[in-house]
């Protein structure tokens, strides 16, 4: 069985405006509980932040993704720990990722305009002393993002009540 923190970190996953009153039915655990969980969830910072997914595509904000793979050379007795900290300082860095494979790391960025995106590669990320390439690659269509299919008709999840 899991325990009562994985349960409620799965739940809130899913939708992290659940109610209390709803994760206590479905953990089976009382009301009190529940909040203290989650209270201690947020002060060992297992959770940071509640976020909703967002189709920006249906609103009138105008914006460019990019996802940036990155060859660093990581940093004596730092690794690359250093220069990811320097990069997620940006204010168009979303999200930055150690990875295994052909580069070091991948950089999620988001600007106002395409010429804003291509002055921050140029002035601001390719010209740190560790970084030695980088590859840009555009977000032309999303189709899915944190379990959300973002295509296609929305489908009404709850039950339907007959006369």
């Amino acid at each position: 069985m899991q325990s009562l923190k994985a349960q409620i970190l799965e739940i809130l996953s899913q939708d992290c405006r659940t109610p209390l009153e709803r994760v206590a039915i479905m953990t089976g655990a009382n009301l009190e509980q529940v909040a203290q969980t989650i209270d201690e969830l947020e002060r060992d910072r297992v959770i940071l932040q509640y976020s909703p997914v967002i189709n920006w595509d249906r609103t009138d904000k105008e914006r460019v993704e990019a996802m940036i793979e990155v060859k660093v050379t990581p940093q004596r007795d730092m690794g690359f720990d250093a220069i990811a900290g320097r990069i997620y300082r940006f204010e168009e860095v979303k999200s930055v990722y150690l990875m295994s494979g052909s580069y070091d790391l991948l950089v999620l960025v988001e600007a106002r305009t395409l010429k804003e995106l291509a002055l921050f590669v140029s002035e601001k990320l390719s010209p740190l002393e560790s970084v030695t390439g980088t590859s840009t690659s555009f977000v032309l269509k999303r189709y899915k993002q944190d379990g959300v299919i973002f295509v296609g008709e929305s489908t009404d999840k709850r039950m339907a009540v007959s006369p």
